[in-house]
């Protein structure tokens, strides 16, 4: 157990961030450290995204994530259903939308963090049971219980925030 140094709860070994407060644990400078290597990815993850790229880029994407921190959008489009993580060496299964150009390790995003998906006229987020969790406008989500999110509504995986955009027919 990982002891919170703002508020004292007791968080499991390996967490990044407390669960209570949200406060950056001790030890987690340690593990932001070991990310250097998916620097070189940040370098190149602009030069993929034009900056003059309009959010809805295709005819058929549904909703747009975009990226609290750096501005960044990411449209998603051509199904109704994706995994949200980052990728790691030797992972068997890898998330639908990579955040790893996104500094989603140092953000304390799982490799399968969350999954968002279109369900008839709603729009749901379901946490994959993260250590550092998924939270709806700052209220943290239960692992594995679909929550409803609506135009505008900030979901944050771990420390990483995005806006989430849905197209409005």
């Amino acid at each position: 157990m990982i002891i919170c140094p703002n508020c004292k709860h007791s968080n499991m070994a390996g967490s990044m961030f407390c669960m209570e407060c949200g406060a950056q644990l001790a030890g987690a400078d340690i593990l932001t450290t070991q990310n250097m290597d998916t620097g070189q990815g940040q370098e190149t993850a602009p030069q993929k995204i034009p900056s003059s790229q309009p959010a809805a880029v295709a005819l058929n994407t549904w909703i747009t994530l975009h990226l609290m921190d750096t501005g960044q959008v990411i449209p998603l489009n051509d199904r109704s259903e994706f995994t949200l993580g980052r990728i790691s060496d030797g992972q068997p299964i890898m998330p639908d939308i990579d955040l790893s150009p996104y500094q989603a390790y140092a953000h304390g995003v799982s490799r399968l963090h969350a999954v968002i998906k279109q369900a008839s006229h709603h729009v749901l987020v379901m946490d994959l049971g993260s250590v550092n969790g998924t939270y709806v406008n700052g209220k943290r989500l239960n692992p594995n219980v679909e929550q409803t999110v609506n135009n505008g509504d900030i979901i944050s995986l771990g420390k990483l925030k995005m806006q989430v955009l849905l197209k409005i027919s």
